[in-house]
């Protein structure tokens, strides 16, 4: 393959980077993030070979036409229990979120979408189910697509303008372009600020999440073992943003959350000390991904 045909970017901003003015000229925004997911992933019950295995508490094992009980159970808690936790906590801050919505599983809790629905935080696509969408078909990812785009404009009363995959397919960038109405899509980790690529010769814009700031890691692999290990992570990376802000650098901070993971009385504690932390702060704002995908179209416009 030709460096020319080379499809990555491994340059981006480079010793130049955009000198971003963040609304109330902060030093630094935050995007909270909720992943709302129990009740679409993998189980024998929604016609898969079998329960999850990723993001669980118990080292799942796959049991091929068999359901995993424990592991539906752990989904179950952050539906029940973790998301109105996560959801009350920064709600009583007065913040804003954006909540990456898988369409089944918002569909099997009218409850939370209709908190959800009279909020002001952004509901974005997460898939119409919380599965590996690497070898689905693409006729399939693009029904799946639109069904996501359908639930969430339905229980939510507003259509959603940001999509995020988190394990997507060769095609799933090319489907969000096709399908229109998005602003933006988070499926890349690759920066702290958004920029823009080109899809089949049309600009897209990308708003990077990131994995390492993610409460996951409480689960992937077991690298971190408590609340507070996600707590002094996330701690540091704010600061480490910050300072770089207050010297003239802004960028943003994403915050990975889940229902099932941080919702845990263990660890609900480490995130209300991360948001007293970075709320301590001057010159912060927090905002949703679609607010950070609108100011920066406006600031700086697909070429």
């Amino acid at each position: 393959m030709s460096d020319t045909a080379y499809p990555r970017d491994l340059i981006g901003y480079g010793a130049n980077p955009p000198m971003v003015r963040w609304p109330g000229e902060a030093a630094i925004v935050v995007s909270l993030v909720i992943n709302y997911e129990e009740g679409g992933e993998n189980c024998v019950l929604h016609g898969d070979a079998a329960s999850e295995v990723v993001l669980t508490d118990v080292g799942a094992e796959a049991l091929p036409g068999a359901r995993n009980l424990n592991v539906e159970s752990i989904f179950e808690y952050g539906s029940r229990v973790g998301f109105w936790e996560v959801f009350r906590q920064i709600r009583s801050r007065h913040l804003p979120a954006t909540v990456f919505a898988v369409g089944m599983a918002l569909e099997r809790n009218p409850e939370a979408a209709a908190e959800l629905s009279s909020s002001d935080w952004e509901v974005a696509c997460h898939g119409q189910r919380w599965i590996d969408y690497q070898h689905i078909a693409v006729e399939i990812e693009r029904d799946h697509m639109a069904r996501n785009v359908e639930a969430i404009t339905r229980l939510i009363g507003r259509p959603p303008v940001g999509w995020y995959t988190g394990r997507p397919s060769a095609n799933t960038r090319r489907l969000v372009v096709e399908a229109g109405g998005f602003l933006y899509d988070s499926d890349a980790y690759s920066d702290d600020l958004p920029y823009w690529t080109r899809v089949e010769g049309r600009p897209h814009l990308i708003v990077p999440y990131a994995f390492d700031t993610n409460d996951s890691r409480l689960q992937r692999g077991g690298d971190f073992a408590c609340g507070e290990d996600y707590f002094s992570y996330c701690r540091d990376a704010f600061d480490w943003l910050y300072a770089q802000g207050r010297s003239g650098r802004p960028r943003m901070l994403s915050l990975g959350l889940h229902g099932r993971i941080i919702g845990r009385p263990g660890r609900m504690g480490a995130l209300a000390r991360l948001l007293d932390h970075i709320q301590s702060h001057e010159a912060v704002r927090f905002c949703t991904r679609e607010a950070i995908a609108r100011h920066w179209i406006a600031q700086f416009p697909a070429r």
